[in-house]
């Protein structure tokens, strides 16, 4: 059974910084696509980063310079480092973890970002 706990969520000021967690079960971790993506309530699930098993990344342009997704492939834990946080990132935040050759993909119960003052 596969299973995807994202942790580290919450509220934060704009300007400062938080850190996502993904611990993956079920999955060969280390092959797998494991990504971060993102939805408003009323607006489509949109990507926010993405990282191969080659270390191959992928960002939004919105969050470029300010995220930095990573791995830990002893850990079976993918990290979203989110600095510089504006109200707009406010979202619920998603890990996915897919295939290589698939085109859909495992999907975490979520975790809540605020960035307000």
């Amino acid at each position: 059974q596969v299973q995807l706990v994202e942790s580290g969520g919450g509220l934060v000021q704009p300007g400062g910084s938080l850190r996502l967690s993904c611990a993956a079960s079920g999955i060969i971790f280390k092959i797998f696509v494991m990504g971060w993506f993102r939805q408003d309530p009323g607006k489509q699930r949109e990507l926010v980063a993405t990282m191969t098993s080659g270390g191959s990344t992928n960002y939004a342009d919105s969050v470029k310079g300010r995220f930095t997704i990573s791995r830990d492939n002893a850990k079976n834990t993918v990290y979203l480092q989110m600095n510089s946080l504006k109200p707009e990132d406010t979202a619920v935040y998603y890990c996915n973890a897919r295939p290589p050759t698939a085109t859909q993909g495992y999907w975490g119960q979520g975790t809540q970002v605020t960035v307000s003052s």
